[in-house]
């Protein structure tokens, strides 16, 4: 893409939802094309906190709308009546934590509800709201889903990922237990991990949630602890090793939803679609 299909916000990624959706939906396609269930819509930035940076907040409805539409194009082309695939709403946390007072906590909630109604409208099958590292960044976001969908008339699933740091906590200091506690009553169908670290980091966490949690679970590691080389980030797991990854947490702590965060690629789900087609998940 160039400068001008970013509109000169370089860098903004959910601007190509509106000037190339051809680019965003060719992505989805090589997801959908080797296998795998479900796609997240590019709206990972359509929040206040990375919209506000560009000085378009106002436009989150908007970019976060045809985020959706666009992976609900996708979806409904490659879907089949053995096997439907599913729009997950992207709500990313942004870079704003009201815990550290970066932001009022109620500006984050009505920016996360314009973000979820966005999805909502435009096809979303559920909503993940993910890399949370603030607890009540998070539960700003959960109370801001529900509200869109109260708004909209809708009952789509809530998805709850927090990122859990190499130090054992999320970045705010909050262990695993904690996150359940505060974030279950409100009402999310899935808590899980996503981030920052490899599968072989986020076990015991994932360990803990399956001894204690009442609703479903979910992880997307990344591919391993990235090592910072000559030509930026590399991630270490192979795609056999994550595939195996998620085998071990599919049936020993009864994982529903699995996949793949940074450094993973269309490479990763093709082996773990290949051996859940095997040997079933």
């Amino acid at each position: 893409p160039t400068l001008e299909d970013f509109q000169g916000y370089e860098g903004c990624n959910e601007i190509l939802n509106v000037t190339r959706p051809d680019v965003v939906r060719s992505v989805h396609d090589a997801y959908l094309a080797v296998g795998c269930d479900a796609v997240e819509t590019n709206s990972f930035g359509a929040n206040l906190a990375n919209l506000g940076e560009y000085d378009i907040p106002e436009r989150t409805y908007e970019l976060a709308r045809a985020a959706a539409e666009i992976a609900r194009a996708a979806c409904d082309e490659w879907s089949t009546p053995d096997k439907p695939r599913f729009v997950l709403g992207s709500i990313g946390p942004g870079t704003k934590l009201p815990s550290l007072g970066h932001a009022p906590y109620a500006a984050l909630r009505d920016a996360y509800q314009q973000c979820a109604r966005g999805l909502i409208d435009g096809g979303a099958d559920a909503l993940l709201i993910e890399t949370c590292q603030d607890l009540l960044q998070c539960k700003a976001a959960v109370v801001g889903a529900k509200r869109a969908l109260a708004e909209a008339g809708e009952t789509l699933p809530i998805i709850a990922q927090v990122t859990v740091e190499t130090t054992g906590t999320m970045l705010m200091g909050s262990e695993i237990g904690a996150a359940l506690v505060a974030l279950a009553p409100l009402g999310i169908d899935v808590i899980g991990l996503n981030c920052a670290t490899g599968p072989d980091e986020m076990s015991e966490h994932l360990r803990t949630l399956a001894r204690s949690a009442g609703i479903g679970i979910s992880a997307m590691p990344n591919a391993g602890l990235p090592e910072l080389t000559a030509d930026g980030a590399y991630y270490p797991l192979s795609p056999q090793e994550l595939a195996d990854a998620h085998d071990t947490f599919t049936r020993e702590y009864g994982l529903g939803l699995v996949g793949g965060c940074c450094g993973t690629d269309d490479r990763m789900i093709t082996q773990l679609a290949r051996q859940w087609a095997r040997t079933g998940p």
